[in-house]
């Protein structure tokens, strides 16, 4: 093992140029696939703050008794997908119209009776605040004797959904484009390391080393080569993601966990990559 590691860094030392030609464009690779993966993570932090307004609205018929609606709440509340019922009385929904709608303010002196119907506002649980749950928690509340209208904004909803796909597709198309094209950058570097020691390599296999002996070497540099352009992404990105919280908007950057899949996938990624590069052009030598 310790030989090992010792020819894995030995091949930095050989051709430096080439490591750090190598681990500089596997960091600008895997520093764009950084850059739309934080594009994504401010998306769906995005997308969760919007999902957190979905309600349905109930418009009670005038003249519905307190005590029906007290019922009615807890039978609502008793739904899996509802995570809390608000009752909207019908002062209050006027008193609300008025801070609301200031430049109404002189209709709203010269009313004489209250327009506004009372209202339960019903949020959705988390995982239940799609266009169909939302749909069928409508449908069921419709049959409430006391609802004269159901809304819940069907449109913005179901665009809501379809942003959620699109982005979904979106990340993944993109991830594996570059993930593709990281694995063709640590494949050639590694072909190129394999063909410059092909006189080496075939004077170790004159003494007896195996394929699987000469092969390690390879497969750890494009580990370490992985990794540390893996290291020199998150940096970038990192810049980034200051620059744009400072000079923008307030940005969300990568957790520790979501940090540490990085630099393994860094990692997982040219391993993968010199183990198809050695295993290809191994034999050729």
């Amino acid at each position: 093992m310790r030989l090992t590691i010792r020819e894995a860094l030995l091949s930095f030392r050989r051709a430096p140029v080439l490591s750090a030609l190598a681990i500089t464009t596997i960091a600008f690779a895997l520093f764009v696939l950084g850059l739309f993966g934080l594009v994504v993570i401010n998306l769906r932090s995005t997308l969760a703050q919007i999902e957190e307004r979905v309600e349905i609205v109930v418009y009670l018929t005038r003249g519905t008794p307190v005590e029906v609606v007290t019922v009615a709440i807890g039978d609502i509340q008793a739904f899996p997908e509802v995570q809390s019922v608000n009752y909207v009385t019908e002062d209050q929904a006027l008193e609300r119209a008025r801070q609301e709608l200031v430049e109404f303010q002189g209709v709203f002196d010269d009313l004489t009776q209250n327009p506004l119907p009372a209202s339960l506002e019903i949020r959705m649980r988390q995982g239940y605040r799609d266009s169909r749950s939302v749909r069928d928690v409508a449908d069921r509340l419709r049959g409430f004797r006391f609802a004269e209208d159901v809304r819940f904004g069907r449109d913005w909803v179901e665009k809501l959904d379809r942003l959620r796909g699109i982005a979904g597709v979106v990340g993944l198309v993109i991830g594996l484009g570059f993930a593709a094209a990281s694995v063709m950058i640590i494949g050639t570097t590694i072909r190129m390391t394999v063909l410059s020691r092909a006189r080496e390599i075939h004077i170790m296999r004159l003494v007896g080393a195996t394929d699987g002996f000469i092969r390690r070497p390879f497969l750890l540099d494009g580990a370490m080569k992985g990794a540390l352009g893996g290291a020199f992404a998150i940096v970038l990105n990192y810049g980034a993601y200051l620059a744009v919280s400072r000079g923008l908007f307030e940005a969300a950057f990568f957790s520790v966990e979501q940090t540490t899949l990085f630099l393994l996938f860094g990692t997982v990624l040219g391993l993968a990559a010199s183990a198809f590069s050695v295993g290809r052009h191994l034999p050729q030598v």
